[in-house]
Parts: C-alpha cells; sequence; structure tokens
C-alpha cells in the first residue's frame, strides 16, 4: 500500500513540476491527468474487492454453507435485530392501543415479544446445527 502511496506522491509532484514549467494555461489538462490516473486506481481497486468478494460468495454456494462473517448468530444481527423491534414497537404500540386500547396494545407486544422469540430460536437452532456438523467432522478426523 505505501509503494502504492508513494507512486501517487511521485504523480503528483511531477504534475505539480510540470504545471510550474508549462504556466497556468496548462492547468487544467495536468489536473484532468492526475484525476483520470487516480480514477484508475481506484477503479482497480474497487474491482479486485469485488472479483474478491464474488470469488468467496461462489464458495460459500459452492459449499453450500454460510459464509463466516454473514453468521446468522453473530452479535452484530441479534443487537441490530433488537434495537429494530424496539423501535418498531413504538408505533405499532400506538396504534395498537389507538385502534383497540388494551387488547390492541396486548396483540401488538404478543407480535414483537413473537417475532423476538422465532428470531432467538432461529438463532439458537441454526448455533446448535453448526455445533452438531463440526463435532460430526471432527469425528470423521479420529477414525
Amino acid at each position: 500500500m505505501e509503494a502504492r502511496d508513494a507512486e501517487l506522491k511521485k504523480e503528483l509532484n511531477a504534475t505539480v513540476h510540470a504545471r510550474k514549467e508549462l504556466g497556468e494555461e496548462y492547468e487544467s489538462a495536468l489536473v484532468d491527468s492526475f484525476l483520470e490516473k487516480v480514477d484508475q486506481r481506484l477503479a482497480g481497486a474497487v474491482d479486485r474487492r469485488v472479483r474478491r468478494q464474488l470469488a468467496e460468495q461462489q464458495m460459500v454456494v459452492a459449499r453450500g454453507t454460510r459464509s463466516p462473517r454473514g453468521s446468522s448468530d453473530s452479535f452484530g444481527e441479534r443487537f441490530g435485530f433488537g434495537i429494530v423491534s424496539l423501535v418498531l414497537a413504538i408505533p405499532l404500540s400506538a396504534i395498537g392501543g389507538g385502534v383497540a386500547d388494551l387488547p390492541g396494545l396486548l396483540v401488538a407486544w404478543a407480535g414483537i415479544v413473537g417475532v423476538n422469540v422465532v428470531q432467538a430460536a432461529r438463532n439458537t437452532l441454526d448455533l446448535f446445527d453448526r455445533r452438531k456438523h463440526k463435532s460430526d467432522s471432527d469425528s470423521d478426523w479420529e477414525d
């Protein structure tokens, strides 16, 4: 990365030097040329990153498993789901309570709790399923 930064710095210095020698009338062309080089570097970096992610996704699909980054039992996903459900609970409570008073409020909260229970059960079962598959594959190596 430092070599690329040094190369870009060298290009910038050359552009500034050329501007001093050639004068203001060539400033626009020199800046455009430098920006084109920066744009090409950025495009190359983005292209490499996209290709790497596509290759990772193809490997995941080929294996028939989830990627480690996208695991459903990650703390971030659970935390985010909890926050979103609490934020959505406010308008749902207001609508349920406003339309049908206490029974509407109870139905709204039963739905909120139900969704969170299903999400927690899915994450827990998925975690146990992964552990089971891992222990099965570990036992294959012990034979």
